[in-house]
């Protein structure tokens, strides 16, 4: 394998540092866990380790010494980045959150993987899609949940002693989606905000009465 210039290493790891931080960039602007440094450490580390398992042992293969297969350090990037992103997934409540960071985290290891090989149009081109991923995919995701039914808010304030246990069997029988579960200690009390999915439109009102009418809630309120 022909050796590299140390200008034409410095585009490779310029490039994937660029376009891995647009990415992260984009993450870092809505506020998530893993930001423009995440990705950008991400995309580089991975270019360093690809670019150092195909080309810094060409020495050793040119001398007879030893045969060398130039994807085994590389190929270890795919299980290293996955146990990074199994890190980011958190369990709270009945929802799991980070699954978008941690495949996110996993596509910006393989465009820095392309970017240090020279396979420059799939680097772009998986940048471009992943973006589009997670900007305006995003709000069409949140249409077609809206399309099959009633995405909203339930916001219960509880009694001293109550446990949102009595509000989660109310809700599953009449086929209500629980999405997300929230607790929250203000001044008014204890609340629980439950992001849900009715089956059909126009049900909001008819459930929140049967919660409100629950003896461990005080209070309740619907936000579409």
């Amino acid at each position: 394998m022909p050796e590299l210039s140390t200008l034409d290493v410095l585009l490779r790891l310029g490039l994937a540092a660029l376009l891995t931080g647009a990415i992260g960039a984009e993450r870092e602007l809505r506020e998530r866990s893993a930001g423009l440094r995440t990705y950008m450490l991400v995309g580089v580390g991975s270019a360093l380790f690809t670019l150092v398992s195909a080309y810094a042992w060409s020495d050793f293969v040119l001398s007879g010494e030893v045969r060398l297969d130039p994807s085994r350090i590389a190929a270890q990037i795919v299980t290293g980045v996955g146990f990074l992103g199994a890190g980011a997934i958190l369990r709270q409540g009945l929802s799991v959150r980070g699954l978008t960071t941690a495949a996110g985290l996993w596509a910006a290891a393989a465009i820095g993987m392309a970017a240090a090989v020279g396979f420059w149009v799939a680097a772009v081109a998986t940048t471009a899609i992943v973006m589009l991923a997670l900007a305006p995919l995003r709000m069409l995701e949140g249409h077609l949940v809206r399309f099959g039914g009633d995405l909203g808010t339930l916001e219960v304030r509880l009694t001293h002693d109550g446990t949102i246990g009595p509000v989660v069997d109310l809700l599953d029988p009449v086929g209500v989606t629980i999405q997300s579960i929230e607790f929250e200690e203000t001044g008014e009390g204890r609340w629980a905000r439950i992001e849900v999915e009715l089956p059909s439109r126009g049900k909001a009102a008819d459930l929140l009465g049967q919660v409100a009418e629950l003896p461990a809630v005080e209070g309740a309120k619907w936000s579409g």
